[in-house]
């Protein structure tokens, strides 16, 4: 069983936690805490057997915390992953990663020196769907793929007010990307391999919190695909995903449903279970920090997925068709 630091009690640290906490074959439990506000998680946290500490300085010095999961805001990763790192605790990092490459490689690297796991929280990719969707491509199914087109928002920007950290512009650049389209971002490169350039536009249309609300990218992966990123942050919550293929195109209409149209012949409609992706990620977390299998996202994904935000937010502001800056060769 590894013992866990939740770092950062908010709406989703909590739900971390919830996910694993009564799930003993998570291989993971949560014994402590650190939070900018403790005093106001005292009362929770003692009810789900967590022992809060002062800061995330102390939780790190507590030899009888193993690995970190950290749920903070997104300016907060880079250093904290490193001082976990340097600290010789395991992490399991909140998406965005970083909001940089420079700081994401830097990440990577002190994780790399200090042989600790490093895994990021792109959910998505643990649902039976997407794990079924990208076995179509992988099996030929599709054919060439030709084009990717992705759209994951919801109405999150209503709930956030001015003056709080979510609603910062430099915290959450582009409006809804860092909270829901940055998964669709991870689940391009999860599909169709590494982003080569990107041109965004984003607007405000209906927010008047300081954020965007309305983002669209259009990009060509390394492959020569093309693909389409939609992400709203006022509107009702949407996925959608689809693969189109020189001989077949595979769609996810929700995050259970999976369609595929062959060029001939029939086509098929599966639904797939409920999945407690939470609870995925952070088993598959713990797996690999017991010596089983590599968390299925890896660190050089990780700083690309960085990358590619990075290029999208570049393009936003100059209005012109972006490169992605490649991993370095070290990662």
């Amino acid at each position: 069983m590894l013992n866990a630091a939740i770092i950062g009690l908010g709406k989703w640290g909590r739900t971390l936690v919830a996910s694993v906490q009564d799930a003993p074959d998570s291989g993971i439990r949560f014994t402590a805490a650190a939070t900018g506000r403790p005093e106001a998680s005292r009362d929770w946290a003692a009810a789900n057997g967590i022992r809060v500490h002062e800061s995330y300085a102390a939780a790190l010095a507590d030899p009888a915390v193993q690995a970190v999961v950290i749920a903070t805001p997104h300016a907060q990763h880079a250093d904290q992953v490193i001082a976990a790192a340097r600290a010789g605790k395991h992490v399991f990092v909140e998406k965005p990663f970083t909001l940089d490459q420079a700081s994401a490689s830097a990440a990577v690297a002190a994780c790399g020196e200090a042989g600790v796991v490093l895994a990021l929280g792109h959910n998505r990719r643990f649902l039976p769907a997407m794990q079924a969707m990208r076995g179509l491509l992988a099996e030929g199914s599709l054919g060439t793929l030709l084009h990717v087109e992705g759209h994951f928002g919801g109405p999150g920007g209503y709930g956030y007010k001015p003056g709080t950290w979510r609603a910062d512009a430099a915290e959450s650049p582009l409006g809804g990307m860092g909270g829901s389209g940055i998964h669709m971002l991870d689940t391009f490169i999860h599909l169709a391999g590494p982003l080569d350039r990107v041109s965004v536009e984003s607007t405000a249309r209906v927010l008047t919190n300081g954020l965007d609300d309305t983002t669209a990218m259009l990009c060509r992966f390394s492959s020569g695909a093309m693909g389409t990123l939609v992400t709203l942050a006022a509107a009702p919550r949407y996925w959608r995903v689809a693969l189109f293929g020189s001989e077949g195109i595979a769609e996810m209409r929700g995050l259970d449903h999976l369609a595929f149209t062959p060029r001939e012949g029939e086509g098929w409609l599966r639904d797939f279970p409920p999945t407690d992706i939470e609870r995925a990620e952070l088993t598959a977390f713990a797996a690999a920090v017991a010596g089983g299998p590599a968390y299925p996202l890896s660190p050089a994904e990780a700083v690309h997925g960085v990358a590619a935000f990075e290029a999208m937010v570049r393009a936003a502001n100059t209005g012109r068709m972006e490169a992605v800056s490649p991993s370095a060769p070290s990662v």
